[in-house]
């Protein structure tokens, strides 16, 4: 039976451009290990989608006098972009500006309220009479009681870092028009953590020796000091999901509560865009499914506590709400492999300081495969790592261009030259030979080892280990002088070195995917490793959205050892990679703050 595989990638606020801290993250590993895990021959599905609700999105708005929706469209429009030239291979990759994300977010809100798992509370918030109308927490800026900073939010401090009372703001005003607001109460669902707290327990129990260490921290540790209390699910706020209750008109569904059913909701919609409304129980209802989610450390409180308690909380009354028989609980995560943070040449990364390096930037002047292995090798799996641009310059001339892509271009173009472009008949291949070929097939093994585990920094190094195996092997038989003495023992050193690049090239296709690409055409191959992604248009109620898709080839195995025999014709080939100037290091600090 074919296992069944979620990967459930974290969804970008529709606020800002993505940078490679972002990338590096969640974005970039969730791609490596789907593309390995469909090599594998499982059914993998892939999604996520833009954040397009929340008041970061209101707040830019009014800063450029447009609407909500202008900006979420825009910076969608924009991921949609990222996501193809970087290679990100999202199933589906929506947003949670649509119909359906609607209907199954307010489905997902009954269900909890019908089990007894929401309440309601009245609570104190910011109001602006000069408006009418109740501050969300980020309209409403003052002086933080802790640490006395001058633009502290009701909600938190970004000088100290303290989550706040907003009660006890000094001097607090409204963003809009610089008024000061009162104190109203204001009523609220919240969702009944403690109520849920003991199965939630359990679950993480379950998951103690195996997740990571920072996710265990952030999510039982937490627990076992503070304890689960009731967390509000909706706020004042037109922008969002409106609450499906009757006199609640004005109030939306909380964007940290509904953002994460989007993986549910997404699931929905490729089955719905496939013309198969139920194939999302698949990945939903199948105990044996394994759900994977891709995350930053700053997400995984949301991740490892918030969504499995919805999820225990809804029970089998999502499928009673949805007309779906016969009703059954809901697939809680398998593992979260957050990331911790990718600094900036040893400074945080800040957009409002220009202090970044942004995807879309970078590739207009370098190429995918150089952003997707600089990234991988400097992967934040568990602890924060730096982005040093002398470090970039380094690893792509020593590592990409030196070990891997020169030892591929050689070896192809001398083929093409003593054997006309045909793969040399090797007779009987020496003990040498086969240690060679025996250690690149174990790289099967041991690099797509540390890839099921979501290691990927260690599976990439292997790999490139392996690649350099190969190049020392080439020292030693030294094809080159011997093709004017022996050309029939020069040939075996090259079919064995064609041989073993042609399993490299399957191991290095999820992180390189499209020089292996590349490469797999010089070899001959007719029929592509990967497929191809579409932007399409989709329309419903909320009007016309883009959609990112991946249209895959059948799926099967390809994860395996060369098969490349003599005789198959190899095309000419070109150099995979580019060697760059250091000069390069200082041009781009300069585009910096």
């Amino acid at each position: 039976m074919t296992e069944t595989i979620l990967v459930a990638v974290a969804w970008p606020y529709a606020n800002a451009e993505i940078h490679v801290g972002n990338l590096t993250g969640a974005y970039l590993p969730a791609d490596i290990f789907s593309r390995f895990q469909r090599m594998m021959g499982r059914d993998v599905l892939m999604v996520s989608g833009t954040d397009a609700h929340g008041t970061p999105i209101t707040v830019r708005a009014d800063a450029e006098n447009t609407s909500p929706l202008d900006v979420y469209k825009r910076f969608h429009t924009g991921f949609l972009e990222l996501f193809q030239k970087a290679g990100l291979t999202y199933d589906l990759f929506t947003s949670t500006h649509t119909e359906n994300h609607t209907e199954v977010s307010q489905k997902i809100f009954l269900a909890l309220k019908e089990n007894g798992f929401l309440y309601k509370n009245t609570e104190l918030q910011w109001y602006a009479p000069s408006q009418g109308k109740f501050l969300p927490d980020r309209y409403v800026e003052g002086t933080c009681y802790i640490c006395g900073a001058k633009d502290a939010r009701s909600d938190q401090c970004d000088t100290c870092g303290n989550m706040l009372d907003a009660s006890q703001l000094i001097d607090p005003k409204s963003k809009i028009d610089g008024s000061t607001p009162e104190l109203r109460e204001t009523e609220h669902y919240y969702l009944d953590l403690g109520k849920l707290q003991e199965q939630i327990v359990s679950f993480l129990e379950s998951k103690r020796d195996f997740w990571r260490p920072n996710v265990i921290k952030q999510s039982l540790g937490q627990i076992e000091v503070e304890g689960l209390r009731g967390r509000p699910i909706t706020r004042d706020l037109d922008w969002g999901i409106p609450v499906p209750l009757e006199d609640w008109n004005g109030k939306c569904l909380y964007v940290w509560f509904e953002a994460v059913i989007g993986y549910l909701s997404a699931t929905i919609e490729w089955g719905r865009l496939h013309n198969q409304p139920d194939i999302w129980r698949k990945w939903w209802h199948d105990p044996e499914c394994k759900a994977y989610y891709f995350i930053g450390k700053d997400n995984i409180p949301f991740h490892a506590i918030i969504w499995p308690g919805e999820l225990i909380g809804v029970g089998t009354k999502f499928d009673e709400l949805f007309g779906s028989q016969p009703a059954l609980p809901m697939t809680l995560p398998y593992d979260v492999p957050a990331n911790e943070f990718m600094n900036l040449e040893s400074r945080k990364i800040s957009g409002s300081r220009n202090w970044a390096v942004y995807g879309r930037d970078f590739l207009t002047r370098y190429d995918p495969d150089t952003l997707r292995y600089y990234l991988t090798m400097n992967m934040p799996e568990s602890k924060d790592t730096d982005w040093d641009w002398e470090g970039f310059v380094k690893r792509n001339n020593d590592e990409l261009v030196a070990t891997w892509g020169n030892l591929a271009n050689r070896v192809l173009s001398f083929a093409n030259k003593h054997w006309d472009g045909i793969v040399p008949e090797p007779g009987d291949l020496t003990e040498l030979d086969q240690q060679l070929l025996s250690e690149v097939e174990k790289g099967f093994t041991t690099v797509g080892d540390e890839l099921n585990l979501v290691h990927l920094r260690a599976a990439l190094s292997e790999a490139m280990r392996i690649a350099s195996e190969v190049n020392k092997y080439l020292d030693q038989t030294a094809p080159w002088q011997m093709v004017k003495q022996d050309k029939a023992a020069a040939g075996r050193s090259i079919f064995t070195a064609l041989k073993a690049i042609d399993s490299l090239k399957i191991m290095f296709a999820p992180f390189l995917p499209f020089t292996s690409e590349k490469l797999h055409g010089f070899f001959g191959y007719s029929t592509p490793l990967f497929g191809e992604q579409v932007v399409q248009s989709v329309e419903d109620q909320l009007g016309t959205h883009e959609v990112l898709l991946y249209n895959a080839p059948e799926r099967q195995l390809t994860w395996k050892p060369s098969q490349l025999r003599p005789g198959t014709k190899l095309q000419s080939p070109q150099p995979l990679f580019k060697k760059l100037d250091i000069s390069v290091v200082e041009e781009e600090r300069a585009r910096l703050g």
